[in-house]
């Protein structure tokens, strides 16, 4: 089969535990790194999906590369291969749909509780899980795109996650890895610490208990991306 593409936005934002869940299922995927300024394909015919990553910067950055990567998304949906987008990610995801991305009431950063809706979309992504604790950083939030499903919700983001046939955004952090937080909390100290916002976390608030909450952690994205995955053409 063709790989999965992969597109990281930031050096330290890279595929993380989705990357560990691709080989252990013998998937072939790429990194394209947008970071290090490796092109966005134009075309989307050596691909069996399309999967993209988090990043500091906003989809409203006049940035050339979220114009050429909205126009990947179009492609991959018109052409029926799935698309999967973390934080940024499912805000490119959005904006190239239709949807609009703008300031948060609040920053949120760390560790918080998402609620699955009430709705079939959300039951054939989670199943019987109510919700679930997961991982923030951000301080943007994208609208529901036309035609998709709103999945999840947290009382400082109505909007967490989405679903459009193959199509998958959040504005979470499923992907997550102890080095990750590890490395984020390190990087993104002056952040935190010049944040007023309730729904911003200490980095040692983030690192405490961290091995149990990230193996939890892993045991949702299992479900969001065996279900993403079965969307795959396998030739």
């Amino acid at each position: 089969m063709n790989p999965i593409a992969i597109f990281r936005h930031f050096r330290t934002e890279g595929p993380g535990y989705f990357a560990t869940f691709l080989d252990r299922h013998s998937i072939p995927w790429t990194l394209i790194r947008v970071d290090q300024r490796e092109p966005v394909p134009d075309g989307v015919g050596n691909f069996s999906g399309l999967v993209f990553m988090g990043g500091p910067m906003s989809v409203n950055d006049p940035l050339p590369w979220i114009a050429q990567s909205c126009a990947l998304i179009r492609a991959a949906v018109a052409a029926d291969l799935p698309v999967l987008g973390h934080c940024l990610g499912g805000q490119l995801i959005a904006k190239a749909l239709g949807g609009t991305v703008t300031r948060n009431p609040i920053k949120e950063i760390g560790w918080g509780p998402v609620r699955v809706l009430e709705n079939k979309a959300a039951r054939d992504w989670f199943g019987d899980l109510a919700g679930f604790e997961t991982f923030h950083w951000h301080g943007e939030t994208f609208s529901i795109p036309p035609g998709a499903t709103r999945l999840l919700e947290s009382a400082h983001c109505a909007n967490q996650a989405y679903a459009l046939g193959k199509v998958f955004g959040m504005q979470c952090h499923v992907e997550m890895t102890v080095e990750m937080i590890r490395q984020w909390c390190a990087d993104g100290a002056a952040e935190i610490a010049a944040s007023d916002s309730p729904a911003v976390q200490a980095p040692e608030a983030m690192l405490a208990g961290m091995a149990p909450r990230v193996a939890a952690l892993n045991a949702v994205a299992d479900r969001i991306y065996s279900r993403w995955i079965a969307g795959l053409k396998r030739d």
